[in-house]
C-alpha cells in the first residue's frame, strides 16, 4: 500500500494563453522505504514536482497525501511542522551558510527542536559521523571540498531522522568519483529504511535507485521497478 500518494497533481504558472504547464495530471504511489529516481530533461517538471512533494509549492490541481495527511490541506504553520517531522532536503548547490561551521550548519534544522544545545550538538555530531565528516566539524564550508559540502548537506538533511529524504540533483556539481560516493551514501540511508526521492538527469545516478519515474513535458511517461540494479550498484 502506498504511503505517499499523488492524485491528478498539477502545477500551472500564468493565465490564459500565457499559462505554462509545469506538471500535468500526475498520479503515483510510493511506499515507505523505496528509492525513487525522478528522471527527465531540463524543464521537464522534475524539480517542480519535487517542491510539491516537499510541501513548498502548492499544486494548481489534485491532491498530495503523506502517511494519510492531506499536505496541502494544512495551514502554513502545520505544513512547516510537517516538513520538520517528515522531510529532509538535499540540494545541488548545497545551501550551506558560509559563516557557520560545518557543525553549526548541520545543527540548523534543530533550531526549534525541544533539545538542549548540548543535545543538539551531539545529534549533529552523530549525523556528521554518519557521513564521515565528524573530524571536520569546526571547519567552514569554504575550507572543505565540494563533495564534503554535499556530505554536510546530507548530514543536515538527516539530523532530524526524517522518514523521507528529497534530493534535487545532489551530484550535479560533482565529478564522477565524488558522485559515486554521494550515491552510495544515499543508498546506505535507503537500506537503513529511509525513503529516498531523487531528481536526476543522470542515468548513472538513477542506477542506484530501485525505481525510476520518467517525466516529460510535465507528464509521468514511464514508471518502472529496477530493484536488482540497486543491489548490483551497491557492490560497485
Amino acid at each position: 500500500m502506498a504511503d505517499i500518494i499523488a492524485e491528478n497533481l498539477g502545477c500551472y504558472y500564468g493565465r490564459g494563453e500565457a499559462r505554462v504547464m509545469a506538471v500535468h495530471q500526475v498520479d503515483f504511489g510510493i511506499a515507505w522505504g523505496e528509492f525513487v529516481a525522478l528522471m527527465g530533461e531540463s524543464g521537464a517538471g522534475k524539480s517542480t514536482l519535487l517542491t510539491m512533494m516537499g510541501a513548498m509549492n502548492s499544486p494548481s490541481a489534485g491532491h498530495y497525501r503523506v502517511d494519510g495527511i492531506d499536505v496541502y490541506g494544512l495551514n502554513a504553520e502545520q505544513r512547516a511542522d510537517f516538513r520538520r517531522e517528515y522531510l529532509g532536503f538535499v540540494f545541488q548547490r548545497f545551501h550551506l551558510m558560509p559563516y557557520l561551521s560545518v557543525l553549526e550548519n548541520v545543527m540548523l534544522p534543530l533550531a526549534v527542536a525541544p533539545l538542549t544545545r548540548k543535545q543538539k550538538r551531539q545529534r549533529a555530531m552523530d549525523a556528521l559521523a554518519w557521513v564521515g565528516l565528524d573530524t571536520k566539524a569546526k571547519r567552514l564550508p569554504g575550507e572543505i571540498s565540494g563533495g564534503e559540502m554535499e556530505r554536510v548537506a546530507v548530514g543536515r538533511a538527516i539530523v532530524n531522522d526524517p522518514p523521507i529524504l528529497l534530493a534535487d540533483e545532489p551530484t550535479g556539481n560533482l565529478d564522477s568519483r565524488t558522485s559515486h560516493e554521494i550515491m552510495v551514501l544515499l543508498q546506505r540511508l535507503n537500506q537503513e529504511g529511509m525513503t529516498i526521492i531523487m531528481v536526476t538527469h543522470s542515468q548513472a545516478c538513477a542506477d542506484y535507485a530501485a525505481r525510476v519515474m520518467e517525466i516529460s513535458d510535465g507528464r509521468l511517461t514511464n514508471d518502472r521497478q529496477v530493484g536488482q540494479r540497486m543491489r548490483l550498484a551497491a557492490t560497485g
